[in-house]
């Protein structure tokens, strides 16, 4: 027997215009322009220009924060529509979040990519028709960084059981040497050794220091990337001035050979969201010019649905029309409202920031800073920690110090002796410092910086400066020693 039931859930949906404005608060000024330029090719609408001082009823409703549709008195609009109709409209712009901001194509600079260089270069070269396909087989095996890890037999297999070639591990090892002849010196190498060493020997090898490098790296890796330098110096008869000038040519060669080309698929250009200027000791930010656009709603298409009044409500072509304009109306005014929006958010938050943390933007002294998390903006301007987090996520501001991204302003805290919280920030800075004036021939074990901050007056712990340190992307004691 079949049993009925009711259930009674809760679920909380996002409207179309939060979602807009989700998406538009979230990308940076940079990519706005795009924004509204692809909003105003697919909503004839919407129009640029400031707004124009409304002439009729219609108009006025526009501009309303509260728009609705009630002109009864004029024009039932209810009347033109059919209710299954309506679904093509309301959805419009609808639906979760997805990926189409990201997955726009952007500008991209004209140059030549790691691959398309390699590939020229390989054509010059004077092979046999077997030889000149397996070494664009290897080129395509390549990394992004340089470096061919996979192994020659794994690559000879594919060749016999995909594409019916037959070739052994030594060809292909004969065909890689040419490979590995290309620019930048270093490409196709298997491994860290063999890359350094591809370098060092384009290099002349009638020099001493090349000579003993070629042999610390070929003979002594090991005990050099462990920097054991006093048993490679004893080992190989090197004076103090020697063993520093071979640390130097090894040290500046490129382990990541690939990036040379700088293949990276986007040039990346930092535009300010805010401008913060100075007017007699008193501080002032302001929106960037291009995130306050005038747009407006076009009056051809507002006046337009006064022009159906007369006609005939049961036509089915009208009712389409006026589905059409209604939609791109509402898209429109919702846009506008959007942007709107976004700019109040972005001061308001912009705001907010500048006034905790007004002794940083006096005089631009990183010890001025005070921690600061989401949660204490979005508690000053009354929003979600997720509204502040997409703010901060992608904007930066333009100060007389230089250019800031505002996730710089968000730190944790750090208490000293006296009671008082320091930024971590602050802390991250006199660690560098520490770093930097250590003795080079025996570096500071983290043990050791914590001691020496706890004598600065900053209570932190081993592993707390363990963490800063690799947030600096600095290296354990052991791999900072030099000789």
């Amino acid at each position: 027997m079949q049993k009925l039931s009711l259930n009674q859930t809760l679920l909380q949906k996002l409207s179309p215009q939060q979602i807009q404005f989700i998406k538009l608060l979230q990308i940076p000024t940079a990519e706005l322009d795009a924004r509204i330029k692809e909003e105003l090719e697919i909503n004839p609408a919407l129009e640029e220009g400031a707004e124009e001082l409304p002439n009729n009823e219609y108009e006025t409703d526009l501009q309303d924060d509260t728009y609705d549709d009630r002109r009864s008195d004029d024009l039932d609009i209810e009347s033109y529509l059919n209710p299954d109709e309506l679904n093509g409209y309301k959805m419009y712009g609808d639906g979760s979040f997805s990926n189409d901001e990201e997955d726009r194509d952007y500008p991209m600079p004209t140059r030549l990519t790691l691959v398309d260089s390699l590939y020229q270069q390989f054509g010059f070269l004077y092979l046999t028709d077997q030889q000149r396909y397996l070494g664009l087989h290897l080129l395509g095996s390549i990394e992004g960084d340089g470096y061919l890890r996979r192994p020659l037999k794994a690559i000879a297999s594919d060749l016999v059981f995909t594409q019916g070639v037959y070739t052994s591990e030594q060809e292909l090892e004969s065909i890689l040497k040419k490979v590995q002849s290309l620019e930048p010196a270093g490409i196709g190498a298997r491994n860290l050794q063999e890359c350094l060493l591809l370098q060092l020997r384009r290099k002349d090898q009638r020099d001493l220091i090349v000579q003993l490098a070629l042999q610390i790296i070929e003979h002594y890796f090991e005990e050099f990337s462990k920097k054991h330098y006093e048993k490679i110096q004893k080992r190989l008869g090197m004076n103090q001035e020697e063993a520093r000038q071979v640390l130097t040519l090894i040290t500046r060669l490129n382990p990541k050979p690939g990036s040379v080309e700088g293949d990276d698929d986007r040039a990346h250009y930092l535009t300010p969201d805010f401008i913060l200027t100075s007017h007699n000791g008193r501080l002032e930010v302001s929106l960037n010019s291009r995130n306050a656009p005038e747009l407006r709603v076009n009056r051809t298409f507002a006046e337009m649905l006064d022009t159906y009044q007369k006609s005939d409500k049961t036509n089915r072509n009208i009712r389409e029309t006026v589905t059409f304009v209604k939609q791109k109306l509402d898209s429109a005014k919702w846009f506008i409202d959007a942007i709107k929006q976004r700019q109040a958010t972005l001061m308001r938050t912009m705001s907010a920031i500048l006034k905790y943390q007004y002794d940083f933007f006096l005089e631009g002294d990183e010890t001025r800073l005070k921690p600061m998390i989401l949660k204490d903006i979005a508690t000053i301007i009354d929003m979600d920690v997720s509204t502040v987090s997409r703010v901060a996520s992608s904007k930066c501001v333009q100060t007389e110090f230089g250019l800031y991204p505002l996730k710089y302003f968000f730190s944790e805290g750090i208490s000293t002796e006296s009671g008082e919280d320091v930024s971590s920030r602050e802390v991250k800075n006199i660690l560098r410092e520490l770093i930097e004036s250590e003795p080079k021939r025996k570096p500071f074990s983290d043990d050791k910086l914590e001691k020496l901050l706890n004598e600065k007056g900053y209570n932190i712990a081993r592993r707390t400066v363990a963490k800063y340190r690799e947030q600096l992307n600095i290296p354990v004691a052991r791999l900072r020693k030099q000789i």
